[in-house]
């Protein structure tokens, strides 16, 4: 039988580009949606349909074009899916691209231009970093106008809207099993729920703060591929989210109540493969920065398809189920040069890639510029609120705003424009971004951040704690929308878990995450420094926090704990980034309070 290989796509290394740019082009975006149009109405069980390519991340936990284990898969023990992350977009790009370029050859006005659009053509990516709420032609209009065969605009119906199966595959648990198509952030499971898009936006904005701080400390202040890539305890004294944290909060944010909120059904809504590119994009950004540290030796953790549970993996694993021959995968170890996979990101445009120190030091500019804004905005607020002379209107605050004259804002002059648009450039450029370059400040800052530690399947579903600086809506349809939130950290739980003993014998696991609190105490507390004789006293009065699962309901969650760190920073001259300095734990904030620090 002969096995659909994965060659990477024809044509170059183009670059992939932000959705919001994308959308911009007329061919690519008219050549994207009806390739995707192809692959939604193919038969589901055609390995090329966009079915059985989200399938490979979860149910319905069939082999993808004959890929299989050693041992025949036990749905006891193993989890169902392959679910390789970011590599799951290759085969997706590959057949999207192969269809893009039969239907430019249908073109009957300017063929020639339409097939080196096919050519060029690249899984768009939605970098939620610079911008969490993606264009309307992802997640509002049902349909959209293209350009067609014959040269004129036509309105199609939207394949990025959402995807109708046909039929729901008999493997989907309640609710999945009632819906013939996918939903983001639905008001209910009843099997007549809809899309919200608006409350989809409003979660999204809301997030977009906590989203932007956390992808810029993971980039610029952890160093090694174990806390950079999974979340579990053990962060390398960073205080900083893992790739897997930043990206399971993505999934419970879209989803909601719908499908992007499991593991299991998760890659059926087409928003995966645009956030996916992302994930895929950030290891390549993190990589420049860490040249030399790539994928480590761990364990499989829950297993896969076709892998048993804590089975030993390094870059060497093979990638099922992506063949790259008839008989063989690939690895972690051949994909770190994406050029070779026929693509590239505009942040890597004009480089040499053979001098690691250059496009360390280019790509360093590109994040301060794309996300440093996440963590000096706060300064640039605070420092405004000091200069105006403000006095903190809220309770408790007066006293402690009084305190803060002794100990002044050191980062005063720390000062960043926020960005242009979404942060992204058109076409094959650089990023457009936006113009203000960090100031190194005299003397240290600070970051406060809440570490939020839990046992991942204990409530058996996806979940989310949520940190509010102040009163906490009583409705808990409200909380994700809430202007009094700070963050939140999410676990990205297989609903059907207990369909696996592994899962099931996992039940002690711990998961970690942070929500990094300048930004709010910025906007929140009417203070003027981010001292700590300033801050602790206003965050034991404060900070609050709930735990929500994704259907809506409140929670209590036994092994939740939540405690603060602060981590001084300084920006020497010539430094890349700010250069974090010894954490310390201020327990007292959240100590003797249900899911509190443990320890005084």
């Amino acid at each position: 039988m002969s096995r659909f290989v994965i060659t990477g796509a024809s044509g170059g290394a183009p670059n992939r580009l932000e959705i919001n740019d994308f959308v911009k082009n007329d061919k690519f975006f008219s050549l994207y949606i009806q390739a995707l149009q192809v692959m939604s109405s193919n038969n589901q069980a055609n390995i090329q349909s966009l079915f059985q390519l989200g399938g490979i991340h979860g149910l319905p936990y069939i082999p993808w074009d004959g890929a299989t284990g050693g041992k025949a898969w036990d749905d006891s023990t193993q989890w169902g899916g392959y679910c390789t992350h970011g590599s799951c977009v290759l085969p997706e790009q590959q057949i999207m691209q192969q269809n893009a370029e039969a239907i430019a050859a249908t073109y009957k006005v300017d063929q020639a231009a339409w097939k080196q659009a096919a050519t060029d053509i690249r899984q768009p990516y939605w970098d939620w970093a610079a911008n969490a709420i993606p264009p309307d032609q992802v997640i509002a209009l049902k349909q959209v106008s293209i350009t067609g065969p014959e040269g004129k605009m036509v309105t199609v119906d939207n394949p990025l809207y959402h995807y109708k199966f046909h039929p729901v595959d008999p493997s989907f648990p309640a609710p999945y099993s009632g819906w013939t198509t996918t939903l983001r952030q639905p008001g209910s499971t009843r099997p007549n729920a809809t899309d919200d898009v608006a409350r989809l936006r409003l979660v999204l904005g809301r997030a977009q703060s906590d989203i932007t701080s956390s992808t810029y400390s993971m980039l610029t202040r952890v160093h090694n591929w174990t806390a950079f890539s999974n979340h579990t305890v053990g962060d390398g004294g960073s205080s900083s989210n893992s790739l897997e944290a930043i990206h399971d909060g993505i999934h419970v944010n879209v989803g909601g109540r719908g499908q992007m909120a499991d593991p299991s059904v998760a890659a059926f809504d087409p928003i995966f493969f645009l956030h996916h590119a992302n994930v895929d994009r950030m290891l390549s950004l993190w990589s420049a920065l860490n040249p030399g540290v790539w994928v480590s030796r761990g364990d499989s953790q829950d297993g896969s398809f076709t892998m048993p549970p804590e089975a030993p993996v390094d870059e060497n694993t093979t990638l099922t189920p992506f063949w790259n021959a008839q008989t063989t995968f690939w690895a972690s170890a051949g994909t770190r040069d994406t050029a070779k996979l026929g693509y590239t990101y505009p942040e890597f445009n004009g480089l040499d890639m053979g001098n690691p120190a250059a496009v360390k030091t280019a790509i360093g500019a590109a994040v301060n510029r794309l996300y440093g804004s996440s963590i000096f905005g706060g300064f640039s607020r605070l420092s405004a609120s000091a200069s105006a002379g403000k006095e903190a209107e809220k309770p408790a605050a007066r006293e402690i705003t009084e305190r803060a004259a002794a100990a002044p804002l050191t980062a005063t002059n720390f000062l960043v424009q926020p960005a242009s648009g979404n942060g992204h450039g058109h076409g094959d450029s650089q990023p457009t971004v936006h113009p203000g370059h960090p100031t190194p400040p005299e003397g240290d800052f600070w970051d406060w951040t809440a570490r939020i530690e839990f046992k991942k399947y204990e409530l058996g579903c996806s979940f989310s704690v949520l940190l509010f600086l102040g009163a906490v809506p009583e409705d808990p349809e409200d909380w994700l929308c809430s202007e009094n939130l700070a963050g939140a950290h999410h676990a990205f739980v297989n609903s059907s878990a207990g369909r696996c003993a592994n899962c099931r014998g996992q039940g002690d696991l711990l998961a970690e995450g942070f929500v990094h609190l300048d930004n709010a105490i910025a906007q929140h507390s009417g203070l003027g420094s981010l001292e700590p004789g300033v801050v602790e006293p206003y965050l034991t009065q404060a900070l609050q926090w709930r735990v929500q699962k994704v259907d809506g309901t409140p929670a209590d969650l036994e092994s939740l704990e939540v405690s603060v760190v602060c981590t001084p920073l300084s920006y020497p001259p010539g430094s890349m980034f700010p250069v974090p300095g010894e954490p310390r734990s201020y327990n007292g904030i959240t100590h003797g309070r249900p899911g509190g620090c443990r320890h005084a």
